[in-house]
Parts: C-alpha cells; sequence; structure tokens
C-alpha cells in the first residue's frame, strides 16, 4: 500500500469516530442545558441566583462538565487528524502536479 492509500485509509477509519465524537460533545453541550433546569427545579427553596449556584455547583453538573471537555478534545484531536491528513493529500498532489510540469518541461526534450 503507497503513502496515499495509507492516508486515505485512515481517513475513512477516522471519519466515523469523529461524526461520534461530534455527535457526543453536541448531545452533552444541549443537555447541559437541560440538566441545569432540572437541578433548578430540585433545588432548595430560596432566590433565583441560590437556585441557579445549587444547579451550577452540583456534582451531577460538574460530572457532565467533565465529561463535555472528554468529548470536545476527543472532536478536536479526530478534526485534526482529519486535517493533517487533508494536508498530507495536498502536499502529495502538488508534488505530482511539480513532477508532471517538470516532465513536461525538461522530459521530453
Amino acid at each position: 500500500m503507497n503513502e496515499l492509500e495509507k492516508i486515505l485509509h485512515k481517513m475513512r477509519e477516522t471519519a466515523p469516530l469523529l461524526a461520534q465524537a461530534k455527535a457526543e460533545r453536541v448531545y452533552l453541550t444541549e443537555f447541559r442545558k437541560s440538566k441545569k433546569a432540572i437541578l433548578y427545579r430540585q433545588s432548595p427553596e430560596g432566590t433565583i441566583a441560590e437556585k441557579e449556584a445549587y444547579a451550577y455547583s452540583h456534582p451531577d453538573y460538574l460530572a457532565l462538565l467533565d465529561g463535555l471537555k472528554s468529548a470536545v478534545s476527543t472532536e478536536e484531536e479526530l478534526r485534526w487528524r482529519m486535517i493533517t491528513a487533508q494536508l498530507l493529500i495536498d502536499t502529495w498532489r502538488t508534488q505530482q502536479a511539480n513532477a508532471r510540469t517538470e516532465f513536461n518541461n525538461y522530459g521530453n526534450k
């Protein structure tokens, strides 16, 4: 398998992982709002600020934030793998175009 095929193979392997990581990140981002609302309603009676402080400081909310942090990290790592692979393919294309130009300019003489 040549280098280009290896890069394309890695991209095919990474694509579903990136999609899953993004789905997880988006889900947790949206669920964070729901979790805050749930905790807000479970909080003891008090002012709006006290209820909000309860929700934001609740262990369940903090655990969700840790999960979101992990999801963002995974998504970003996979996204940069894809970007790197795309750059490698672009570099390969440029090298191929340069080789063709060089051959056409000097190889046909």
